[in-house]
């Protein structure tokens, strides 16, 4: 019998091009609690300039929010992220800009407004860590939108290491354009 975790990893053994890099990047501890790879983007935090700079690049912007002392984020750092598959698909398709639920940094949002970390997560409706945020390829119409509507998918909590790879692939495959997560999951078995 085909269980839901045994087609989840046959999903995502089966990435066209997914490679196993030599060595993954150990997330260390920011003075912030956060924790951090080397490969997370370095932000002036405007999040228009951010989209578009994921974009030229080939890639897909998304924000991940964390908290300092979250059994979720450190548990996605130290085994989902330090999976070679999961971390290089990742970091070899997406740009993440990490965010502090509660921090006080200075964030320009996609309409030019300047808010802190805590205040934007709120304007989003972030309520627990880790969530990630997934946003289009092009910043037009953003401004106009509102809080989640700018986004095309988002994972609030942590997800299974397969199923978490899925959600990101899901993300750069514009599966979201056909369906939500998961009918778009069940119809690639």
């Amino acid at each position: 019998m085909l269980t839901r975790r045994h087609a989840i990893a046959a999903i995502a053994l089966g990435v066209p091009g997914l490679r196993i890099p030599a060595a993954s990047a150990k997330a260390t501890l920011g003075e912030d609690g956060l924790y951090q790879l080397d490969w997370y983007l370095e932000s002036f935090l405007e999040l228009s300039e951010d989209l578009a700079g994921a974009t030229a690049k080939g890639k897909r912007f998304a924000i991940m929010w964390g908290l300092k002392g979250c059994p979720a984020c450190k548990q996605m750092h130290e085994v989902h992220l330090n999976d070679p598959n999961i971390e290089g698909y990742i970091r070899d398709n997406f740009e993440i800009l990490h965010l502090n639920h509660i921090g006080a940094r200075t964030v320009t949002d996609f309409d030019g407004r300047k808010l802190g970390e805590k205040a934007l997560g709120e304007r989003y409706a972030i309520r627990f860590t880790p969530t990630i945020q997934f946003f289009p390829e092009d910043a037009r119409g953003l401004a106009a939108l509102d809080g989640q509507a700018r986004e095309v998918a988002r994972m609030p909590g942590l997800l299974e290491p397969l199923a978490f790879l899925a959600m990101f692939r899901y993300v750069r495959e514009k599966g979201y354009e056909t369906a939500p997560f998961p009918d778009w999951l069940r119809r690639q078995v």
